[in-house]
């Protein structure tokens, strides 16, 4: 019998689907384990070998945790809201929720494929209104809550509303917008119920505010900064500027400490750790105001070295800071307002990111410095962000690089810190404490002196320590059609949230998903989008009379809001009631294991631990991390085909003739190419029309193309459909090839050629039980090297397993086949261990020999096969017996034995009899485990 990968393995997809052999249960007495992957977004693409890598690593493990007598959750979803299906949308008006089930189709096809041991019993998709109604519940959740610092968690609106009530909010320690006003009880009574709702908005975790964002005409939609590359969208590379826009923004800051802290916690690894604290950036320092000159108007910094206040000669605003147009000086408003609209043009990433450039203006405004009294130059520049720290700097050209480039190149002051200061008596002296000039120009006191200068700070009442950080609050709404409807209505202008039972709001229908004429997000174009509060339902817009019926939320939630819960979903995923059951969540906890890419460091892996930190400061949640291990996987580059066009002709030049002839270098699509880097000239003239008339310059009468490594991308015409590689090869072989090809968290290019070797293995594992294509296993007892061999293979891949380190895994069962081979064992003790270990790399063949095996259950069911360590000792040795220093034969000998023992038996060996002829031997060395030589 052959092995036939492709019959064997549509046969256990079938087997696994019907019998649901990876459903995990919710009331198991096993010990629970919880592997997750970054759920993927179902493009129109669908998948290519590159993103199955993780997949395939999470699915070995979570198999060998089965194995390991665990009860395994391992779920699989969708990300399925976002822009890209929108933009499809838009150009062909198919709504996106079709082009969502067919691409979902594909991949769910695609992903059975591969032979992954998924609970789809437990499948969520963003995009179906029984998920996201819990994403609308949590919204209202965040909406009712506010941070209380004194207890540093998160706490209903309600316990606010009462400290109101009772004490006013002169006491009340709160993460909350900087413009509080202070009132008593009495004035709190006394407000209307708009003037209430008005406060409570400073203080909400989710709130409406007038917030800098990134705006994409072209798409018609706020972008997040991970979503701009260059300045332009990822998306189609449209502009995109800086604009102000009413938006709802999410308090992360509240958790900006707790979420650093968390960090300390968590088995993640360092570069993404390291990449989320930067993030948050915290920095310790002072809160500084800056009188404007003839003005009431205060400019407050913040600066992580406030000792160098004294070297301060001027000031520098974000263009889009509020005061610059309240403050720019009539002959200087055109040249402001120029600079301004073209750093709108560039996003906070591109201007953070350029080091060279200098550019700016000046306001024509003066600032009054606090302690010298002198007039400083304010600015503005672009290289100071509004929504980093205060959106302003005092400059200390003396002390800061970018600081003295910016003042050389506008030829402002450079002044040194100490000039004209008396340190030791005017500026740092605090109480009887005294600081000399030289001890502090030598740098052994900037903390004393930073102390003595924010106390004076506080004296003055113009400035205080602070702790500070780089997160801001996360903007919150898009101008989207194809994400999460908000569960708010508006009544006199105020957002009121839409109670749980009547969740969820589903998304309308819409004509036109672009936005309107009047610069509408694109639920403006729906005419049934409006709630009536006394039916509790969404009713046509011209039904809205503002007594009853009301307006709606018109932009959506952004692509991060299901991605930040989906992990605990996947606990309970089926229930209509909660989000997750107390019993389930307090069943599962946490994710044990979590694999996926380290791009989404500073995006969804930070929102999760914020709204997963929220939810457990509600009580809802057992555990305050969601993931206990994470894991980056690396990617797999494609290998590019490149064609070379004579610049300004449609002649394409072979590789080798290029030379110094200017040519543009053009990308085609790798099938066209056979594995000696030849183009194949007529089929590319079929490709696409720009090549249907082209000339083509030959060497030796073949075209060579250029090849370069780089990200597997449609884009790149490199991608390898994982379907051909299983159709020609099987499932099993990708699996392992993938796995093959080196450690998990390294990128690493795909060469489709080199997986013939592990199909080969596989083949070479099917011949071991079968002879002359005879399913053939012996019952006899196995012999010792054989057991030395089952045994070898079970410690390393057990060792292999743990340490994720599945490439070794592979060469392992390699070396194992090749001994067994050699050995001609063919026992069943041997090859049904074998079977259960490579089970989770290559399970098709596995349940397929292990059926034949005679069982009638899934290979996934079996114990994994316990290492005995005796089987690795050796309890003989094999003696090379020389004469005079020559070996002549090998005996083999116990261990244990003494040196006289193994002196009588070598000298009573028929072979040494026949070596001395009768002589008496001078010497006899021996050295025991080592060697045995007859001097004659």
């Amino acid at each position: 019998m052959e092995y036939n990968f492709n019959e064997i393995e549509a046969k256990w997809q079938k087997y696994w689907a019907e019998k649901q052999t990876f459903k995990a249960d919710n009331n198991s007495e096993k010990p629970k384990y919880y592997v997750l992957d970054m759920f993927p977004y179902p493009s129109g693409a669908g998948l290519h070998v590159g993103h199955p890598l993780g997949y395939i690593a999470s699915d070995i493990y979570a198999r060998y945790k089965r194995h390991k007598g665990f009860n395994v959750l391992h779920p699989q979803g969708y990300d399925s809201f976002g822009l890209p299906a929108e933009q499809y949308a838009i150009q062909t008006g198919q709504h996106p929720a079709i082009t969502t089930e067919t691409n979902i189709a594909t991949y769910r096809k695609q992903l059975d494929k591969i032979g992954f041991s998924f609970d789809w019993t437990r499948e969520v998709r963003t995009s179906n209104p029984e998920y996201y109604k819990w994403t609308q519940w949590i919204f209202t959740q965040l909406f009712n809550a506010w941070y209380n610092k004194e207890s540093d968690k998160a706490e209903t609106i309600d316990t606010l509303v009462a400290t109101f009530e009772k004490d006013g909010n002169a006491n009340v320690k709160a993460v909350c917008d900087e413009d509080i006003t202070t009132f008593t009880a009495e004035e709190w009574n006394a407000f209307s119920n708009k003037e209430k709702e008005a406060i409570l908005a400073k203080y909400r975790l989710t709130y409406l505010s007038e917030t800098e964002v990134n705006w994409c005409p072209a798409l018609g939609t706020v972008l997040a900064n991970d979503e701009i590359v260059n300045g332009v969208s990822e998306r189609g590379g449209h502009p995109v500027v800086r604009k102000k826009m009413m938006q709802w923004s999410m308090r992360i800051t509240a958790y900006a400490q707790r979420l650093l802290d968390g960090l300390g916690t968590i088995d993640w690894p360092q570069p993404l750790k390291d990449s989320q604290t930067n993030w948050i950036g915290r920095s310790q320092g002072a809160s500084v105001k800056f009188q404007v000159e003839n003005s009431e108007d205060m400019i407050e910094v913040f600066t992580t070295r406030p000792d160098t206040i004294f070297g301060v000669t001027f000031m520098t605003l974000a263009p889009e800071h509020e005061l610059v147009s309240k403050i720019v000086t009539e002959d200087r408003k055109e040249a402001v307002e120029a600079y301004i609209e073209a750093t709108a043009k560039r996003s906070e990433r591109e201007r953070q990111a350029d080091v060279k450039t200098i550019s700016g203006e000046f306001t024509g405004a003066y600032a009054i410095h606090p302690f010298t009294g002198e007039k400083i130059q304010i600015w503005i520049g672009d290289y100071v962000l509004a929504s980093y720290g205060t959106g302003a700097v005092m400059a200390v050209p003396c002390g800061d690089q970018r600081d003295w480039d910016f003042a050389n190149h506008f030829g402002i002051e450079i002044k040194n810190i100490f000039d004209g200061i008396d340190i030791s008596e005017a500026a740092y002296a605090e109480k009887d404490a005294k600081i000399t000039n030289s001890d502090f120009l030598d740098g052994l006191n900037v903390k004393k002196a930073t102390k003595q200068v924010i106390y004076h700070l506080e004296q003055k009442g113009i400035g205080e320590g602070k702790i500070n950080y780089r997160l801001r609050d996360a903007v919150f709404s898009r101008q989207r059609y194809w994400g999460e409807p908000f569960p708010v209505y508006y009544k006199d202008g105020m957002p009121q949230m839409i109670a749980s039972e009547h969740l969820p709001v589903r998304l309308p229908e819409v004509e036109k998903y672009l936005p309107t004429e009047d610069g509408k997000p694109p639920l403006g174009n729906a005419t049934v989008w409006a709630w009536d509060t006394v039916n509790n339902e969404v009713v046509e817009n011209s039904k809205i009379d503002d007594e009853t019926i009301f307006p709606l939320e018109l932009n959506t939630m952004p692509g991060w809001a299901g991605s930040s819960w989906y992990f605990n979903r996947y606990m309970d995923a089926n229930n209509e009631n909660e989000f997750v059951s107390k019993e389930a969540v307090d069943y599962w906890k946490e994710v044990d294991l979590y694999i996926g890419g380290s791009e989404h460091a500073t995006g969804h892996l930070l929102y999760a631990r914020f709204w997963q930190k929220f939810l457990f400061d509600l009580g809802l949640l057992p555990v305050d991390e969601f993931a206990k291990k994470l894991i980056n996987q690396g990617m797999i580059l494609g290998t590019s085909a490149i064609v070379y066009r004579l610049s300004g002709t449609n002649t394409f030049v072979s590789k080798n003739l290029v030379k110094d002839q200017k040519v543009e270098e053009l990308r085609v699509d790798v099938k066209l190419i056979n594995t000696s880097d030849e183009l194949d000239v007529e089929k590319i003239r079929e490709w696409q029309p720009q090549y249907k008339n082209a000339e083509f310059i030959l060497e030796d009468g073949k075209y060579i193309v250029g090849r370069e490594v780089e990200k597997m991308s449609k884009r790149w015409f490199n991608v390898v459909n994982p379907d051909d590689i299983c159709e020609e090869y099987g499932a099993d072989s990708l699996r392992l090839f993938e796995m093959f090809l080196g450690p998990l968290e390294q990128s690493k290019p795909w060469n489709t050629a080199g997986i013939s070797g592990v199909h080969s293995f596989l083949k070479k594992l099917w011949r071991l039980f079968h002879n002359n294509n005879e399913f053939t296993v012996s019952d006899a007892a196995p012999t010792k090297e054989e057991l030395k061999v089952l045994h070898q293979t079970i410690k390393k891949v057990d060792e292999d397993i743990e340490n994720f380190s599945f490439n070794t895994s592979v060469s392992t069962f390699m070396i194992a086949v090749n001994e067994l081979q050699k050995l001609k064992c063919n026992k069943r003790e041997i090859l049904e261990g074998l079977v259960i270990l490579i089970s989770p790399y290559a399970p098709h063949i596995a349940e397929e020999l292990w059926s034949k095996l005679g069982h009638k259950e899934s290979v996934s069911t079996a114990d994994f096969p316990i290492f005995e360590p005796s089987h690795l000792v050796e309890s003989s040795k094999e003696y090379p017996v020389s004469f005079n220093g020559k070996m002549r034969f090998k005996l083999e000998l116990p261990l244990d034995m003494s040196k006289d023992e193994i002196e009588k038996v070598v000298m009573a060996h028929e072979k040494t009899q026949a070596q001395l002829q009768g002589r008496e031997p001078k010497k006899v060395i021996i050295v025991p485990g080592k060697i045995i030589n007859i001097v004659g």
